[in-house]
């Protein structure tokens, strides 16, 4: 697969990125993530959504959790997960993040093995676990708070464990 770059989200993607996240059983509403943060797309060649990402200014109103920049969403094509592009778009995600804070945070359901993979691979923390963080609940288990120190610079990825 070629060496691809994460893109800003357009108005223009919003179709894709809807259609991307109901082929996945979800539910992403771009027009509603607001003009903050960074939301990102990565495409083919032939301009093929292949997935996207998103972080953000949060602040949960949650004693657990404090109030951040969180990694908030990511989402691949079901024929590309597996191949590095979620970790494209949370190195990229990270350098923004870096470049705002110390600190990356994020919320992941305790079932969902796939992202805390991710998450670790990326030297992100647990802190704590919880039925609810802010207003997200976690279906069927606890979900985990998750941290990371990051410093801006290319070295988002080689700071990653290997």
């Amino acid at each position: 697969m070629p060496s691809l770059l994460p893109q800003p989200m357009q108005e223009a993607d919003y179709q894709a990125v809807q259609a991307l996240s109901r082929s996945l059983g979800r539910n992403a509403e771009p027009a509603r993530f607001g003009v903050e943060g960074c939301q990102l797309v990565l495409k083919d060649s032939q301009d093929k959504l292949l997935g996207w990402a998103k972080a953000s200014w949060w602040d949960p109103d949650d004693e657990l959790a404090p109030a951040g920049f969180y990694l908030s969403g990511v989402e691949i094509a079901a024929d590309f997960q597996q191949h590095g592009l979620a970790s494209i778009l949370t190195t990229a995600r990270l350098e923004w993040i870096a470049h705002r804070a110390d600190r990356a945070w994020c919320v992941v359901n305790a079932q969902n093995t796939a992202s805390l993979a991710l998450q670790r691979s990326f030297g992100f923390r647990e802190i704590c676990r919880a039925p609810q963080f802010g207003s997200v609940q976690f279906t069927g288990g606890s979900g985990l708070l998750l941290c990371k120190e990051v410093t801006p610079s290319n070295r988002a990825s080689a700071d990653r464990k290997k």
